[in-house]
Order: structure tokens, then C-alpha cells, then sequence
């Protein structure tokens, strides 16, 4: 047998060579495991259905008080204070459709007596979301202190809302 003898600058290059082949192999691209898909979300619950605002039997939706209403009796802007000379609104906004009574009730308040201001009465025939409106003025104005108005439908209180006049 013969013995294999090398140059050093050869065994410089088998080593470079190794060298380079190992780092190639360190640095290549390892094989990932395919992505476990995400879980489908669960299906949304239905929403809740809107009320239908028309067929369902009427009933009081809001009492704005304002010292203006526009054309189609809202309250220009929502008050708990009146100036004495102020015509006071109280706009009832009702939903659903049918006939009912409505009835505004104003009172004025000073300690521990209540004294009855206006009682008015108005039979309405509802065909969806409307308003109606009650009013009370008093031309030589109205005594400083505390009010309020409580509005039924068909007998029963629906909203009672207290203000003040200063």
C-alpha cells in the first residue's frame, strides 16, 4: 500500500471546504411543520331585532320639556329651568301604533304642598313614532320655585319630569 501523502495547501483547502459545507448545512433552510390552520370562529349570534316601532301597541317613549317646539311638536332643545314669562312644552314622544289617552299633569311644589297648575287631556290615534304636546303659560308669569309635569297614558303615570322656574 501505498501512503497517501498531501500538500498542506491542499489539506487548507479540504478543510476550507468542510467548512464552508458545514455552515451551509447549519444555515439551511430546516423544514417547518405546515401551520395548524386557526379553529373557524363561531358562528355570530343573530342580533337582537330592532322593536318594530309601528305595530307594536303604543306606549311613551320620552317627555322633552323646552320653552319652543318646531312644527312637528319636538322640543327645540331639552330644559330643566324657565324663566317666569316662558310658555313651558312638554313634548311626549310615543311609539307603536293605537288609541290611547294622554294626559299632562302640571304641579308646582313649594316645601310640602303641591298645588295643581293645568290638567289637559288629549285622545290620540297613533300610527308609528309621533309627538304631541302640552303647554302651559301664565301671562303675568310664572312664581319662582318648583314644578313638575307627570304625563299618563290611559290612566297610568308614563313619565314624570320635575323643572324649576327662577
Amino acid at each position: 500500500m501505498k501512503p497517501i501523502t498531501m500538500h498542506v495547501s491542499h489539506v487548507s483547502s479540504l478543510l476550507l471546504a468542510l467548512a464552508v459545507a458545514a455552515s451551509l448545512v447549519a444555515c439551511g433552510k430546516k423544514e417547518q411543520p405546515a401551520p395548524v390552520a386557526a379553529p373557524a370562529p363561531p358562528p355570530l349570534a343573530a342580533a337582537p331585532a330592532a322593536p318594530d316601532l309601528v305595530a307594536a301597541p303604543v306606549s311613551v317613549k320620552q317627555v322633552v320639556l323646552s320653552n319652543k317646539i318646531d312644527d312637528a311638536k319636538r322640543a327645540a332643545g331639552p330644559m330643566s329651568a324657565f324663566a317666569p314669562t316662558d310658555t313651558i312644552y312638554a313634548s311626549v314622544e310615543t311609539v307603536g301604533s293605537g288609541k290611547a289617552a294622554l294626559k299632562a299633569l302640571w304641579t308646582y311644589h313649594k316645601g310640602d304642598k303641591t298645588a295643581q297648575v293645568s290638567e289637559v287631556t288629549q285622545e290620540i290615534d297613533a300610527k308609528g313614532p309621533a309627538h304631541t304636546e302640552f303647554h302651559v303659560s301664565k301671562p303675568g308669569g310664572w312664581p319662582t320655585g318648583d314644578y313638575q309635569v307627570e304625563v299618563f297614558m290611559n290612566g297610568a303615570s308614563a313619565s314624570t319630569q320635575k323643572f324649576a322656574v327662577n
